[in-house]
Formats: C-alpha cells, structure tokens, sequence
C-alpha cells in the first residue's frame, strides 16, 4: 500500500497511485450513504404522526362489541355466584347451630327472618330470667336480589320432603331447631325436652335463575341442593 522513494538517501514513504484511488472511491461511497441517509430522515419527519380518524372509530367499534359480549356474560356469573355464596352461607350455618346445640348442652336454632331476607342462630338460656332465645353470633343478609323462596318449583329434592316448604314458619319466620344430641326437633316456643325429631327441616333460596335447597334429615344430616327453576325440578346434590 505504500512504498520506498527510491530516491538516494531520502527514505521518505508515499501512497501509491492504486491506494489514492481507493481511498477516493471509498470517500465518495461514504458521502452517497450520508445523504441518502439525510434524506430518508428528512422524509420520514415530514409525514404525519398520530392515528386516523377511521382507525380510532374501528378500535371503538371493537372495544363496543366486546363489551356488549362481555357484560351480560360478567353479571350472570355474578349473580351464580352470589346465589350459591347465599346458599352455602345457610348450609354452614345449619352446621354451626349444630354444632353449638352440642357444645352448649341446650336446644340452638337457625332463625330465618323470610321478609328482611336474613338469618342469626339462637341459643337458648335457660339461666335468663325468664329464660328466652337469644341470638349467638351476628345477623346475615341475603346479598342483591336473593330471597327465601322456590316459585315455580313445585317438588323438594329425593326423601326430603313429602311436600316442598320452609322449615316451620313462625310469624313470618322459619327456624330449624336442633336439640343437644344434634337431631332437628320440631318448634315449640320454650323448649320442653319433649319435642319429636323432625325430618321435613329444609331451607330455599332463589333469585329467579336457580333454586338451592338446604335440607336436615332426622339424624341431622344437612344436604345442599340445587335445581332449574321449573315446576318439575331435577335436583343435583352439592
């Protein structure tokens, strides 16, 4: 790429003709690219940034169409959940009186207030003066539109009952009462000792999309259902 002067006794180095030239071309390539380069930037800042007007309206329409797919799908899911939420809330409960009925050594009751839509459980005090039932634990509402009912069911699920009802209705409650050996005894106001085991104890909710069923059998046994609300049910266990 270079050379000796062969000049006497100068030993200087020069570029010979061929490395000038290449250092030219390469000069000239590099200066191309440069501005090809400028160029290409100079018109892509020039062009408008942004979204049209037709693209906005059509990621619109699609987020609208979504939706009117997803809502009703999200508020009947909702509503299932709610439902069966309500209905396991009152099968634990049944359990829990029972429970405490044995741990106390007394009668204890899941009272169901059917018009405000809400149940407790109730001990009852045989050292109060007068001896009185008297609520153990707080009060629990049904949530949104869920009710005490079965309209339009017109069975009870499979050896449960001979016709489909509310437990006892006593002023415009009903109340599942379990004695101290865990067995569900029929109501009778003060509690006697003497009260037969009862075996049609049972307990449904609705909201018009399903019907769940929690029923006590004479040994004490709590079953939750769940059906259609059709006047011929088929009832599937929980």
């Amino acid at each position: 790429m270079y050379r000796i002067d062969p000049g006497p006794g100068t030993g200087r180095r020069s570029f010979s003709g061929q490395n000038r030239c290449g250092h030219l071309i390469w000069l000239t390539a590099w200066m191309g690219t440069s501005l090809a380069l400028s160029r290409i930037q100079m018109i892509r800042s020039r062009q408008p940034s942004g979204f049209t007007l037709i693209e906005i309206m059509f990621v619109v329409a699609l987020i609208g169409v979504i939706a009117t797919i997803a809502v009703p799908m999200t508020g009947n899911q909702l509503s299932y959940l709610r439902l069966s939420g309500d209905a396991r809330n009152i099968s634990n409960a049944l359990m829990l009186t029972k429970m405490r009925a044995a741990a106390t050594f007394t009668q204890t009751r899941l009272y169901v207030d059917l018009s405000a839509k809400s149940f407790r459980i109730e001990t009852w005090q045989r050292s109060a003066s007068p001896a009185d039932w008297a609520a153990d634990g707080g009060t629990t509402s049904l949530s949104g539109s869920d009710r005490f009912g079965f309209a339009p069911v017109s069975a009870a699920p499979s050896f449960t009952q001979v016709t489909i009802g509310q437990a006892a209705l006593i002023a415009n409650t009903a109340c599942i009462v379990f004695n101290s050996r865990g067995v569900p005894v029929g109501p009778s106001g003060a509690p006697t000792g003497t009260e037969p085991p009862i075996a049609t104890d049972a307990l449904y909710v609705t909201d018009g999309t399903a019907v769940y069923g929690a029923t006590v059998s004479a040994t004490g046994m709590i079953r939750l259902w769940q059906t259609r609300p059709t006047a011929t049910p088929t009832w599937t266990l929980q």
